[in-house]
Formats: structure tokens, C-alpha cells, sequence
């Protein structure tokens, strides 16, 4: 049995319930692995801390309001639905939640947060995993049905998944752009344009590859030996613009969040990072060898998740410990809407 290389037990009042404001005020807990020394900053300072000639990669996909409320209409009762993708058909996978058991063919009446909006999707067939195969009775688009109707898919932890209507735009960074994911790639959303102004006059670049976020980022590792976790597949893109951009950098390749990690290291599976799209279940753990990343700019993590042993792989999970603690002890905030980390 592998043992998990770092767990910890978090205060509930450090876990952030609300966005920084403004959101390069984020603190910024900096750990450098040559000399194991930990500073605290601010989030603006990123800059400061990196060296002309580096070159960030950030995630820009963005994130959907996936998540549905309405009622049954055979029973009146309240259903919610969290919608995961769209398939071959036009149809969608969801997960659905409600009293009572649903049926294959029902209909679900569906309104947006001020009724002005409604419409009726059908569920036509159960899927492996809790999941549901279901058809929106409405013309255009999904991402125009969603934008319309759906609410911003926070995770329970922050004020149990009630979502407000500024998170549309404060749980997604300011540079998204191919809707698909439906969980933020929260270390970018401390990313402001004075801080891109401040790191284009140090002579700082980046770029942009695509991962959209799925459900099981936040799926706990339930296996004893979390070697055996069965890894969830999310969908993912390099161009051949960014491959070069990476090849021609001479300082270092600076992730910003796990997302942008696991989209390279995917893309650089065979030692040689090439252009790539399409499903990837990589799952980085102690031990890796890292083939792109020499930093990384990442949120603080749940206990026992995929994304804490992605952190571990990178730095060790004994400086990582002695991090969190820090972090803890310093009453940093936690998770999505909370501060961050860089690890050089």
C-alpha cells in the first residue's frame, strides 16, 4: 500500500466564502523548494517574484452556469441537475438530485433565477454513476439555454452551492474564453490587468492552453492506497503556438494552477511536448517526473484529493505540510475563493 504523502484538517472558518476584493489582493504564499524557505505576500507581488524571460501558462477555459433548478412536473417536487457535458446527439449527461425516485421519460420544468425563462427537459435514460440522459425541449444552443437558465455551479463549500449574481463573473478569471468547464481553474482568478501590465514590463510573457474543470476535481480519494484512485477524464488543448512558445522560453515555465499542469505534462507524455487535444485521465502523483513545469501557482486544496497529490509530486509532500501549516497557522483562506500559493 502507498500511504498518502500529506493530509491535514482544516478550521471551517478559514474555508472562504467570498472573493477577494479586489482580486489581486489575494495573499500569496510563496515556497521556494531549493531552499525551503516560505515568505508571505500578496498576490500582486507575483511579478516581483518571477524573473524576466519566464513565460506563465494559464487555463482560459470558462466556466458554465450548469447548475438547474426547477420541479417535477408529474410531481411538482423540486429537482436540481448539474449539467456535466453535452453528447454526440445534442442531448446532455447531468446529475440530478430530488425526493423520490425519477423515472425514465419524465418531464422537469426548468426556470432561470427570475422565472422571465422556462422551459422542460426530459429524462430519457439512466446512466452509469448516478448520471442522466437528458434533452432540453428548447431551441438553440447549450451554452445559450445555459447562459439563460442556469446558475453558477459554486462547490457546496462555499455557502452550500447558493450561488449570487456577481459569482458570474468572480468564479471565472478574467481571461475565459471556451466555455466548457464547471468548476473554476481557481489560481487564475487572482489575475487582474494591473498584474498583466506589471508582468509585460518585467519582460514576463504567457500564453494560454485549455482544460475544461470537471466534477471529479473535487472527488475525494477513497482508496487505501490512493495509487489505485480511479482517475477522472477531462478535456483538454495545446496548440502548436503555444508548443513554440514553450520551446523558445528561456526561463521557466511558470503553471498557473493543476489544470494548466495536467494539460502539459498530457502533452508531453512521450519526453516531447507536441500539440494536443482530447480526453486525458493523467493522474500525477508521488513520485513524477515533471517534463514542462519548473513553478507552479496554485489555490490551497481539499484533504485526500487528486489536486493536493498533484502538489505533493511537485514539491514533496513534507514541504508541502510544513506550507499548509503556515498557511493555517497564518489564517490564510481556503479553496476556491481563497488565496494562493507559488512554488518556485
Amino acid at each position: 500500500m502507498t500511504p498518502f504523502p500529506f493530509d491535514y484538517d482544516l478550521p471551517p472558518a478559514l474555508i472562504a466564502q467570498e472573493p477577494c476584493e479586489p482580486r489581486d489582493h489575494a495573499r500569496l504564499l510563496v515556497v521556494r523548494r531549493g531552499t525551503r524557505a516560505i515568505e508571505h505576500r500578496h498576490f500582486y507581488d507575483l511579478p516581483d517574484m518571477l524573473d524576466p524571460g519566464d513565460l506563465l501558462v494559464l487555463n482560459d477555459t470558462r466556466v458554465v452556469p450548469a447548475r438547474l433548478l426547477g420541479t417535477r412536473v408529474r410531481t411538482g417536487g423540486k429537482w436540481e441537475g448539474l449539467f456535466l457535458r453535452e453528447l454526440a446527439d445534442g442531448s446532455w449527461e447531468m446529475l440530478c438530485q430530488t425526493r423520490g425516485k425519477l423515472q425514465e421519460g419524465e418531464l422537469v420544468e426548468v426556470r432561470s433565477r427570475d422565472a422571465s425563462v422556462r422551459t422542460q427537459l426530459r429524462l430519457m435514460a439512466r446512466l452509469p454513476g448516478g448520471r442522466w440522459q437528458v434533452q432540453p425541449l428548447i431551441t438553440g444552443t447549450t451554452i445559450e439555454t445555459l447562459e439563460q437558465l442556469g446558475h453558477v455551479p459554486l462547490p457546496p463549500y462555499i455557502r452550500k452551492g447558493i450561488d449570487k449574481e456577481d459569482d458570474r463573473t468572480r468564479y471565472q478569471t478574467i481571461y475565459a474564453e471556451r466555455p466548457g468547464a464547471v468548476a473554476a481553474p481557481t489560481a487564475g482568478l487572482h489575475f487582474t490587468p494591473s498584474v498583466f501590465d506589471q508582468l509585460k514590463s518585467r519582460g514576463i510573457a504567457w500564453t494560454t492552453v485549455t482544460l475544461h474543470v470537471g466534477l471529479g476535481t473535487f472527488q475525494p480519494i477513497q482508496t487505501e492506497d490512493y495509487t489505485q484512485h480511479p482517475m477522472h477524464s477531462e478535456w483538454g488543448q495545446i496548440t502548436q503556438t503555444v508548443v513554440d512558445a514553450i520551446d523558445a522560453c528561456k526561463g521557466r515555465i511558470v503553471a498557473v494552477g493543476t489544470t494548466a499542469v495536467r494539460v502539459l505534462e498530457s502533452a508531453a507524455r512521450e519526453r516531447t511536448l507536441k500539440a494536443w487535444s482530447g480526453e486525458t485521465n493523467l493522474f500525477i502523483h508521488p513520485p513524477y517526473d515533471f517534463q514542462v513545469i519548473d513553478a507552479l501557482v496554485t489555490n490551497f486544496h481539499l484533504p485526500r484529493t487528486t489536486l493536493l497529490l498533484l502538489v505533493a509530486a511537485f514539491a514533496g509532500g513534507d514541504l508541502i505540510k510544513q506550507a499548509y501549516e503556515a498557511a493555517i497557522a497564518e489564517r490564510y483562506r481556503f479553496y476556491s475563493y481563497g488565496d494562493a500559493m507559488l512554488i518556485l
